[in-house]
């Protein structure tokens, strides 16, 4: 079980890194600086969960968990920001642009979104999977 949640973080992990390096580098679009911070966020966390994964170590939740929650709080940031585009951002330019919508409903910081999200989740699971065998 705990495999397998360190497996799927280091799997989500990687797609979301992996995907905002093709959105910057393939499809050329800027990074703004909203976005650079999630990525500061999101890159160690493939490091983090994948060394976890190798070594079966569930005590990765206590790194995992803070970077993954700080993420959460700016893709919300981002997203709530791109909702509002009469807002500024107060952080740096551009946060407000969309450059691609996917399913007519999904941006890339609420990509973000759902993979911090989901490592959260993924953390919080493995915190209590620890819980449970030390108790």
């Amino acid at each position: 079980m705990r495999r397998r949640l360190l497996a799927v973080g280091t799997l989500v992990a990687a797609v979301a890194t992996l995907g905002s390096l093709y959105f910057s580098d393939v499809a050329g679009f800027v990074p703004c600086d909203l976005c650079w911070y999630q990525r500061i966020l999101m890159y160690p966390l493939v490091v983090v969960f994948g060394v976890a994964a190798v070594e079966s170590r569930v005590g990765v939740w206590r790194t995992a968990l803070p970077l993954s929650g700080l993420g959460v709080v700016v893709s919300a940031y981002h997203t709530a920001i791109q909702l509002t585009p009469e807002t500024t951002c107060t952080v740096g330019g551009g946060c407000t642009a969309i450059y691609w919508r996917g399913l007519g409903v999904f941006t890339i910081p609420r990509l973000a979104l759902v993979a911090f999200l989901l490592l959260a989740a993924l953390s919080v699971a493995l915190a209590v999977v620890e819980r449970r065998v030390d108790g």
